[in-house]
């Protein structure tokens, strides 16, 4: 029997209702497309809906799994794609009016991942311009609908956050899966550079880009990882060997970990004191869990590695994007345009010493882990902002300019603007496990990731 709100559940909690016939996957589809009936009018999450056929996929998940044929805990849980992933016979615009019209062929690595795991595609989400700075989409905060929902992948956050699909998946080449995620109160993780295949995703920066999915729980993103992580022979990028088990890695013993906090008021000090105040009650909760802690000190490169990244991603984004603009430079934004014509003047030079840069840092990160398992910051420096702007993606760049997993989980709302409020939790190369561990931990002790905006 359904307690609570069928769009309020939790992958996990769906998928046993699933399984054991409480609720069928057309019931669940049915109810996230009345949702978006109902709010996509206020929230603006998506480009492009897949209604129809999202009705018929759930139907024949529906009599597969009344046939005992279950393809596993995504059979029947739909979904949305930002709109940067290609989707077969299915628009796919970029948040431009550059190829606005575009419609792929063959899905995206990670689509027919989700497919062949029984997920229900419900439509695209929005995206600034090809997932770049400026361009920025209508998309609005569900938790105030005054203030942004951060970028790039605002539509796929905003559509958890308000009920409208059981995840969705983002993308990040600076903050754009962790920040949108502690402005919506969702959990979600960047992972490993290399974890997740990028076959058939639009290209902002080949070094930076990283595929994660926006879900309420950190049980439902090892859910989600479970499905997406693997090698690919269409992406040389992608790490080899198997997947390992992440809904298992939920339950590792966290008992002696350390926890390492960055030294006060360094690179990762809050602008605002309500986040500082919320980490702080996080960091009381994890001790009394268990966890030890350690005040580290971060790499002295920190300001000149955020450069470096800005520089990487200028230059890989205009290398990407060069021979399109030759003929249609017309229909970019003029903030895309500003950032592309900057990436074309770069010089070879400026370019390998920005890689000279990050190669210091990365190796001085890496270093920084052996001394703790993980680090705690906020997940960025403010609330979410007034209006359309992404917000500051600070926080989460060093982890996606050393290609360093990091994951982001709800730990408190800000009461007098009703704005949800994140940590950032990072690790070691390929150290998703015990991220997850170490989330799940935190939110089997509070409840911040069962709080539902009250949009409706």
């Amino acid at each position: 029997m359904v307690t609570v709100p069928i769009q309020e559940l939790s992958i996990a909690e769906a998928s046993s209702l699933i399984r054991s016939k409480a609720m069928s996957p057309v019931e669940l589809t049915d109810a996230y497309i009345s949702r978006i009936s109902a709010l996509e009018g206020r929230v603006k999450a998506w480009v492009t809906l897949h209604e129809e056929e999202a009705r018929k996929c759930a139907r024949e998940a529906e009599q597969q799994l009344m046939a005992g044929c279950s393809k596993g805990p995504l059979h029947g849980i739909p979904y949305g794609a930002k709109d940067i992933i290609c989707t077969a016979n299915l628009r796919t615009s970029g948040g431009s009016q550059v190829n606005g019209g575009y419609v792929p062929e063959e899905n995206a690595a990670v689509i027919d991942s989700l497919q062949g795991a029984g997920a229900i595609l419900l439509g695209k989400t929005t995206t600034t311009e090809y997932a770049y700075q400026g361009g920025e989409p209508p998309t609005r905060n569900p938790w105030n609908v005054a203030h942004t929902p951060g970028g790039s992948s605002s539509g796929s956050a905003a559509a958890v956050s308000a009920g409208m699909a059981a995840f969705t998946l983002g993308t990040q080449t600076f903050g754009s899966l962790l920040r949108p995620a502690a402005y919506n109160g969702l959990t979600c993780m960047k992972p490993t550079f290399g974890r997740i295949s990028r076959y058939g995703v639009f290209t902002a920066s080949w070094s930076l880009d990283h595929i994660g999915a926006f879900t309420r729980t950190v049980e439902d993103t090892a859910l989600v990882l479970e499905a997406l992580v693997g090698s690919d022979d269409r992406d040389s990028s992608t790490l080899p060997g198997a997947a390992p088990s992440f809904v298992h890695a939920l339950n590792r013993d966290v008992k002696g970990m350390v926890i390492g906090l960055p030294e006060p008021g360094g690179f990762f000090q809050a602008e605002d004191p309500a986040i500082s105040k919320a980490v702080d009650q996080a960091v009381e909760t994890l001790a009394s869990l268990g966890f030890r802690f350690k005040v580290v000190k971060l790499p002295a490169c920190m300001k000149e590695a955020v450069a470096a990244h800005r520089m990487t991603m200028r230059a890989e984004g205009a290398a990407s994007h060069m021979e399109l603009y030759k003929t249609r430079a017309d229909y970019y934004g003029p903030a895309m345009r500003e950032q592309l014509e900057l990436g074309f003047e770069l010089s070879a030079v400026d370019y390998l010493q920005a890689q000279r840069v990050r190669t210091v840092f990365r190796n001085e990160m890496m270093r920084l882990f052996e001394e703790v398992d993980v680090l705690l910051t906020p997940a960025t420096p403010t609330l979410a902002l007034p209006g359309y702007k992404t917000g500051s993606a600070m926080f989460n760049g060093p982890f996606t300019n050393t290609g360093l997993p990091a994951m982001t989980v709800p730990i408190g709302i800000e009461p007098s603007l009703n704005l949800p409020i994140g940590m950032q939790l990072a690790g070691p190369l390929m150290g998703e496990e015990t991220l997850l561990a170490i989330g799940h931990t935190y939110q089997q002790a509070t409840d911040w990731h069962r709080l539902q905006p009250s949009i409706h």
